[in-house]
């Protein structure tokens, strides 16, 4: 069943009293009122998802109603769709309420299916912009400037960049190996200036095959080819006023460079088919994990182009060089997945942060990314520990006991390591578990409270 809640305006008893008993057998919760000015009182004082109104009221009269909604909502007050009743057919009155902003206008006698049918897409209409907005909103939230994760000295760099073009019209490359954030760094850029409120689109150039690579970037025209059947605007075109990120720009095809190449120069694009140009206004970020200049010397990549592209170059670093970001950006996943799995998962163990930190993620961010939420998805308890990390992760001599091989390795074992190991991980089990309490972490590997403070200072285990 229907929840919104429609207000209904008209001087006429009886037809307010219809319309109540029609709204409401179709779910609706129904306010309403004898005149605009009590109207605008009660749409002030409580949300309402729609508002249907005669035209013609003593005093105010629908149409100024109407105005008065839509004067409110573009000061940044609730807005809702207005649809006219009226008993006079006029077309030029019915053409001024459009001009205004209505939804929609009906004349007396309407049919109650039509006028069921009207307040239905309205208020469906109503919900999808809505829905629009709260995507929009939630896209500048995750990708603004400060989303960006990491407190070390490479990243300051990156962030300090960002913050100097990203209101400018400036082409920029962005270089990183694989899952170091290229993208996450173009949203960054985009959605923190400017041209937030336009259009950002991301283009893989790697993963569009070369016949079709031209016209998914400029779009093509009625006839063009086979398969044609209508006009369809390109990326480029589509990211007009906005930016557009060209990720793996490295993979793109060399006649398709020279396309490009005029595009950026020109900031003109021709669709598939069309001899006309059409003008473009956008940002160009680029990003590629290979080494463009080897690229350009061994002729796979436009040497001119490459100098349009690398006016601003950002370099985002790979994880094994900003260790000191693991723990912050471990907790962000965490926090994130958490509340993906409903798990009231806190945090790492040291001992788990301490392998984290050691390992190369030769996959960087998004490997790190994975890793946690493998992690969270396996955890019981409130922290992830050793036990739940990869083996990739953890080295050889953190294998349980579990885990041993079964045949004797030829190169030997380190018995002492593995037993430290075991030793070592057990210890702060038994801590997690008692909550920090030595004694009853003792008490749970059933040793002397003498003898498991003697373990935890030859593993060098603090009081923390």
């Amino acid at each position: 069943m229907a929840s919104e809640r429609i207000l209904v305006v008209d001087d006429e008893r009886s037809m307010r009293d219809f319309l109540e008993i029609l709204l409401r057998r179709e779910g609706y919760q129904v306010e309403t009122t004898g005149s605009a000015e009590q109207g605008l009182r009660a749409f002030s004082a409580a949300p309402h998802d729609l508002v249907l109104t005669d035209l013609q009221l003593p005093g105010m009269s629908g149409l100024d109603m109407l105005s008065e909604i839509k004067t409110r909502a573009a000061s940044g007050a609730r807005d809702a769709p207005v649809i006219l009743i009226t008993a006079y057919g006029n077309t030029s009155i019915a053409v001024d309420a459009i001009k205004r902003g209505a939804y929609d206008y009906v004349a007396k006698p309407f049919n109650n299916d039509e006028l069921k049918l009207t307040i239905r897409r309205a208020l469906r209409e109503r919900a999808l912009r809505e829905e629009n907005l709260r995507l929009k909103t939630e896209l500048k939230d995750r990708y603004h400037f400060e989303s960006l994760v990491g407190s070390s000295a490479a990243m300051q760099e990156v962030y300090e960049l960002v913050e100097r073009i990203k209101d400018a019209r400036i082409n920029s490359l962005i270089l990183g190996e694989s899952g170091t954030g290229k993208e996450l760094v173009a949203r960054a850029i985009h959605f923190s200036g400017v041209r937030r409120d336009s259009p950002f689109v991301a283009v893989n150039c790697g993963a569009i095959p070369e016949s079709l690579i031209e016209s998914e970037l400029f779009g093509y025209m009625k006839g063009a080819f086979t398969g044609a059947v209508r006009d369809k605007i390109g990326f480029f075109e589509a990211a007009d006023k906005g930016t557009i990120f060209l990720d793996e720009i490295g993979e793109m095809p060399l006649l398709t460079q020279v396309k490009v190449l005029r595009a950026i120069q020109e900031r003109r694009i021709i669709p598939v088919g069309s001899t006309e140009e059409r003008e473009v206004d956008l940002r160009i970020l680029a990003a590629t994990n290979r080494d463009l200049e080897v690229e350009v010397r061994e002729g796979r990549f436009r040497e001119d182009l490459f100098y349009r592209l690398n006016v601003i170059t950002i370099r985002v670093p790979p994880l094994r060089e900003r260790r000191a970001d693991i723990p912050e950006l471990a907790r962000h996943f965490i926090a994130r997945f958490a509340r993906e799995y409903g798990k009231p998962i806190e945090g790492l163990t040291p001992e788990a942060i301490r392998l984290l930190q050691q390992y190369d993620f030769p996959g960087n961010v998004r490997e790190l990314e994975n890793l946690i939420e493998r992690s969270v998805a396996l955890a019981n308890g409130p922290r992830i520990g050793v036990e739940l990390l990869p083996a990739k992760v953890r080295p050889q001599e953190d294998l349980s006991l579990e885990e041993a091989p079964e045949a004797f390795p030829p190169e030997g074992v380190d018995l002492d390591g593995r037993l430290q190991s075991y030793e070592l991980y057990w210890l702060n089990r038994a801590l997690e578990e008692a909550g920090g309490n030595k004694t009853r972490a003792a008490e749970l590997l059933r040793m002397s409270f003498r003898s498991f403070r003697y373990r935890l200072q030859k593993h060098g285990i603090t009081a923390d």
